[in-house]
């Protein structure tokens, strides 16, 4: 039997997706918590989280330089596919055709790359005046409770 998420579900995943990666790319939560999150989640639900990372990384104006230092930071192989591609200049962003197997590498290296990245954006263009929920994750996190608690914890 065949069931569909309903838009109510996607839309919350989407949400919990968007927390959890900002939540890793602003030191709110270990990168080794979100990929096991992310290990946790159905391969059609990975390459979903995949594609929404690289719009997040695409939108916060990657480079390839950013990229290297995700992948100094992710504990992935420079040599393993996704750390190639996203040091490419400019990054390649597939990584959701990427083999099954290579998808929790790919989520280090994309999400660390977008720490990298985003970092540089929020310090640039959103210092002192940024109204972005999603810059403003720490005082969320005071407020509502320690990171890694809660539903997906």
């Amino acid at each position: 039997m065949v069931t569909e998420t309903s838009s109510d579900d996607g839309r919350a995943f989407r949400r919990e997706t968007e927390r959890v990666v900002n939540e890793i790319a602003q030191g709110l939560r270990r990168l080794d918590d979100g990929a096991g999150w992310f290990g946790s989640l159905s391969l059609v639900r990975q390459q979903g989280v995949l594609q929404a990372v690289t719009g997040y990384a695409m939108q916060a104006h990657m480079t390839a330089a950013d990229g290297r230092v995700g992948v100094a930071r992710s504990g992935v192989k420079p040599t393993a596919n996704p750390s190639v591609m996203i040091c490419m200049d400019p990054p390649r962003y597939g990584f959701a055709g990427l083999p099954f197997g290579e998808y929790v590498n790919a989520f280090r290296v994309l999400v660390s790359g977008f720490a990298v990245a985003d970092a540089r954006r929020r310090e640039r263009y959103c210092k002192g005046a940024c109204t972005h929920a999603w810059h403003n994750l720490s005082a969320a996190a005071r407020t509502v409770g320690a990171p890694g608690t809660g539903p997906c914890a």
